[in-house]
């Protein structure tokens, strides 16, 4: 049993969960809609990053997308002006509003995964990195003051109504 248990350990490990035929063949078929799925993540994840760019209660916003951003040029050299991607972070004014931010959110989803169709949000400091040094989470900038934002796929107008009524309650 034991041998049994390391070498599937190590198969998982290695090589991750072999799929059943069936979930193969919805990833498959998920393949066909990639490239339409991501032009819509690219768009949304633009027009949000210059809306919480341009909100007063915004301290910051780190989007490669944003003219103001010091990576753009070479982004866009490394991206072939394909977009920057469906991750973007933000500031608050500290921790405290981060969190009251995230409960006033009806929308968004409170989870941290990552390339899924809709919206999800995530405070790092508090989650991913709590287990982290402190001077490991300062190197990363992880601060108590970011949220995380993967956009998703949904009309953007509902995401950015969703942020703007949470940002009016903090």
């Amino acid at each position: 049993m034991a041998y049994r248990d390391k070498i599937w350990r190590e198969h998982h490990i290695n090589f991750g969960t072999t799929l059943v035929p069936f979930h193969s063949y919805l990833t498959m078929l998920g393949f066909d809609t990639l490239a339409l799925r991501m032009e819509r993540h690219l768009a949304n994840t633009q027009v949000v990053a210059e809306c919480l760019n341009n909100h007063q209660t915004v301290q910051w916003v780190n989007y490669v997308g944003l003219d103001s951003n010091s990576s753009q040029q070479p982004a866009l050299t490394q991206f072939h002006w394909q977009g920057f991607g469906a991750l973007l972070t933000f500031g608050l004014k500290d921790q405290e509003q981060c969190f009251s931010f995230i409960n006033e959110l009806d929308k968004i989803y409170h989870l941290a995964n990552l390339g899924d169709c809709k919206t999800m949000v995530i405070h790092p400091f508090s989650s991913q990195y709590l287990a982290f040094p402190e001077q490991t989470k300062a190197d990363l900038a992880i601060t108590p003051d970011l949220i995380r934002l993967a956009i998703g796929i949904e009309a953007v107008d509902d995401i950015i109504a969703d942020i703007d009524q949470a940002l009016a309650k903090i």
